[in-house]
Formats: C-alpha cells, sequence, structure tokens
C-alpha cells in the first residue's frame, strides 16, 4: 500500500482514500443505498456494506440533474459537472487531517443549487482548508428535483432532507473512524442546503444528531404550503402524461424526469394563504404544513447570514439588472408581498437613489433569503444565536455582480485565491480576492464549529450584533 493511500475502517467496511499536505481525503462512500426504481421515492435504505477494501479515491456519480445557465457567469465551481451518470449516489466525501483516534470537530455541509442541481464534486467544496485546521469536513450528495422533493401519493415527502438525515446517522456511526468526534458536529449549508439545514432545526429525528448549525443565505420560510407543492405534482404529471403517484412515476426513467425539470418553474404557487417563498426560480423545495422557523427548537447553537446583494445573482448576469424597470420591481413585489404597492413605495422611501435594478434585486433578495432568515433569527434568539452579513462585492461581470448569492462561499472554504475563481466572468472577478478576508470568515466557522463562538458576542433582542464582513 503506497503511503498516500491510507484506509479508514468503517462499520459498512473498509474505504481507501488519498493524502496530500493537507490530511487525508475520501471520495464517493455510500451513507445509504442506491436509490433504484421504486427505492428512488422511497426513504433512504440501509447499505448493505462491501468486503475487501473500496475505493475512495475517485468522485461519486452524481444525483440526476438538469444543467443550469447564468448567462455570462461561470458557476461551474458552484454547481459541479452536472449529471454524472451512475446509480450509487447516496455517499458523502470527507477531509480529515488524519483517520486515526482524534476527537476533532465535525463539519457536515449540504450544498445548494435550488434543491435541482449541485453536488459534492463541485471544486468549491474540496474542503482542504478544514482538514488543514483541524476538522473532520464531510460533504453530502442528496437526492433532487423530482426523486428527491415531488410529492407523490405513496411516497414519503422531502426525500432529499431524509437523505441527509441519513447522511447525519452515518456520520454519528461512523465519523470517530475518520478521526471525528461524532459528539461535536456542526451542520451547515449555503442556498438550499441551508433552507434545508434549517428544517433539520424543525425536525425532531435530527435531535441528537448534530450541536450546532450555519444557514448561509437560506430561509426559515422557504417551505412550500402542501397545496403548493400539489401544484407542481399535478403539472409534473401532466407533462409526463401519468398518475401523481410513485407507483407510477417509478416506471419512468431519469432521463423524463430530468428533462420535464425545468418546465416546472412556471408552475403558479401563489395561493389564498401563501405566496411561493422562491419566487418562481424553483420548482421544489421543502413541504411542510408550516414554515421551519415556526416549528425549530433553540436547543442547537446556530450562525446565520446573508450577503448584502443577495438579488444581484439572478439579474446580473442574464443582463437584466440594468434593463429593468419599474413594472419588473413591481411584478417582484407582487410574486412575493401581500401589498406589492406598498411594499415598493416603503423600499423607495429607504432607498430614494436607487435604479430599479437595485430595488429589484432587493425585493428578490429579501423574498428568497432576506425575511426568512429574520424571521429564524428571531425564532432561535432564546438560544444561542450569531449573526453574519457578508458584503464583499465580487468585481465579476464588469463590476456588477457585487456581494450577490453565492460570492460567500470562497471565503468560507478559504480557496478565495483560486484563479478559477477569477477573470471577468469568474465569481469572484478579476482582481485579487481582500488580503485576509477568506481567513478571517474561514476562521470564524471554524471557531463556531469546535467552540461555539465564531469570534462576536451573539445576537439578541436586546443587543442585535451583527458581524459585518466585507
Amino acid at each position: 500500500m503506497s503511503s498516500r493511500q491510507p484506509v479508514a475502517h468503517l462499520p459498512s467496511g473498509a474505504v481507501r482514500g488519498t493524502r496530500d499536505r493537507f490530511g487525508e481525503r475520501y471520495r464517493a462512500i455510500p451513507y445509504a443505498a442506491a436509490p433504484l426504481g421504486r427505492g428512488r421515492f422511497a426513504a433512504p435504505a440501509a447499505h448493505p456494506g462491501w468486503t475487501g477494501v473500496r475505493d475512495g479515491t475517485r468522485p461519486s456519480p452524481t444525483a440526476p440533474q438538469p444543467s443550469r445557465d447564468f448567462g455570462r457567469l461561470d458557476l461551474s465551481p458552484y454547481f459541479g459537472p452536472g449529471w454524472v451518470r451512475g446509480d450509487e449516489y447516496l455517499t458523502v466525501d470527507v477531509r480529515t487531517p488524519a483517520a486515526d483516534g482524534g476527537q476533532r470537530p465535525v463539519m457536515v455541509f449540504v450544498h445548494g443549487g435550488g434543491f435541482v442541481t449541485g453536488s459534492t464534486a463541485a471544486a468549491l467544496y474540496d474542503g482542504r482548508a478544514f482538514a488543514r485546521d483541524g476538522v473532520v469536513l464531510v460533504t453530502v450528495n442528496y437526492r433532487l428535483g423530482i426523486p428527491g422533493f415531488l410529492v407523490l401519493d405513496g411516497a414519503p415527502d422531502n426525500r432529499g432532507l431524509l437523505d441527509v438525515l441519513a447522511a447525519l446517522r452515518w456520520v454519528r456511526d461512523a465519523i470517530g473512524a475518520f478521526g471525528g468526534d461524532p459528539g461535536n458536529v456542526t451542520v451547515f449549508g449555503q442556498s438550499a442546503g441551508a433552507t434545508l439545514t434549517a428544517g433539520l432545526l424543525a425536525t425532531p429525528e435530527a435531535k441528537g444528531l448534530f450541536r450546532r448549525a450555519i444557514v448561509q443565505s437560506g430561509s426559515g420560510t422557504g417551505a412550500f404550503t402542501p397545496e403548493q407543492a400539489r401544484r407542481v405534482t399535478a403539472a409534473a404529471a401532466a407533462a409526463l402524461g401519468t398518475e401523481p403517484t410513485a407507483e407510477a412515476f417509478a416506471a419512468i426513467p431519469d432521463d423524463r424526469l430530468v428533462a420535464v425539470t425545468p418546465a416546472l418553474s412556471g408552475v403558479d404557487l401563489r395561493t389564498a394563504t401563501a405566496t411561493d417563498p422562491l419566487v418562481g426560480l424553483s420548482p421544489f423545495s421543502l413541504v411542510l404544513p408550516v414554515q421551519p422557523a415556526d416549528a425549530q427548537g433553540d436547543d442547537v447553537e446556530l450562525l446565520i447570514g446573508t450577503t448584502t446583494e443577495e438579488g444581484h445573482l439572478y439579474l446580473v448576469p442574464q443582463g437584466k439588472f440594468d434593463g429593468s424597470t419599474d413594472a419588473d420591481v413591481l411584478a417582484v413585489a407582487a410574486a412575493s408581498r401581500d401589498d406589492p404597492e406598498a411594499a415598493v413605495a416603503e423600499l423607495r422611501a429607504a432607498r430614494p437613489d436607487a435604479s430599479p435594478g437595485e430595488l429589484r434585486s432587493a425585493l428578490l433578495g429579501d423574498a428568497l433569503f432576506g425575511a426568512g432568515t429574520a424571521r429564524l433569527i428571531a425564532a432561535h434568539a432564546p438560544g444561542p444565536t450569531y449573526v453574519y452579513s457578508f458584503a464583499h462585492r465580487s468585481t465579476a461581470l464588469d463590476g456588477r455582480l457585487g456581494a450577490a448569492h453565492t460570492v460567500e462561499l470562497p471565503f468560507v472554504f478559504d480557496v478565495a485565491d483560486e484563479p478559477w475563481l477569477h477573470g471577468d466572468t469568474g465569481l469572484l472577478g478579476p482582481g485579487p480576492a481582500p488580503a485576509g478576508l477568506a481567513a478571517r470568515v474561514h476562521r470564524a466557522w471554524v471557531g463556531f464549529a469546535r467552540t461555539g463562538d465564531p469570534g462576536w458576542a451573539p445576537h439578541t433582542p436586546e443587543r442585535p450584533v451583527v458581524e459585518v464582513f466585507r
């Protein structure tokens, strides 16, 4: 055996990884059985294990998913390679200083991608900086799109969330083999992954599986109501010419499920009791009778925040920012607010010099992330809560991208100097990253995972402290 290929011994079998100057890396480790046929629409099943030494040196297949286009912006480091076909994609990757008897803090990352795309194979989530700094990092693949989140008769809801729960149970049982402490686990996610993390806070079955949570640009109010979810189900069944049951959908191959997914984003989800929490950007989310912010407890320590220009990601790369009109501003308000005219008037009063593009972006960002983040902060305030705001403005796309959604991720993972994030169409723009910012952000995340203290005072109703990164 090469000195660069260490082996970890898990309850399910042995796995071979690789070693570099940052520590050890183990890839494509199954935490559940491959979801095949009818199993694509069932709760995750236990993996049977394996004999011999499993190869953990290469990435696993990814969940079936469509490609996504963000105009001029290169988001391949965020979305990863797209759909890499193969059955066994309910897997985790592990980065660790060493697979030994250590009791190191563990961080479990849940990727974003609008509940329809993304994987552990994305370059942003390599995790070497966490291993370098004494943390065991686990990144999780979960079911996406129709298999992960479509409500179907005969199938459990929120199957993608059930996958993350199964991965957390795997962490509890196996992470000791990688030198991690199962009693000191922090779950963190971004975008859809952050909304899933908020959902975990409201899930009784998750209690005791993690001590801390980090919600990056997610929402405590991002869940669909059952009525909204059924509208998506009806549209999917009609598009596929089948009945809205797990049995019927089990007969449809993944290619057809993926092909129909983009068309579902046009479903009108505004009802008598709810607006569309994703403002038409994704046809999938958690499906819950009450929002996570209204159901979660305060026994988990929470770090939570947003970027200051979240909505820019959905306007600037597509050329929609400069061309925004007053009618566009009102349309976003109408999709997300009960009294759209009043909402626009209030925002104009607060930002009298803002352009229609800036107002449109602000309304999008608040609808998708800001309001739901604020509500989760308020609901969690009796428990330890730390709040941040990420204000560094990317210089991408002629300096217009700004502090958009996803811009904080390279700093959290301390990869902001990587050349594949730069250039005019790169996420961080042509210029160098600000000196010391990635170290500061990454240090806060590691500190929170290690001790519950990111380096600033907690947020309370009496003292609403917000740490600003710029």
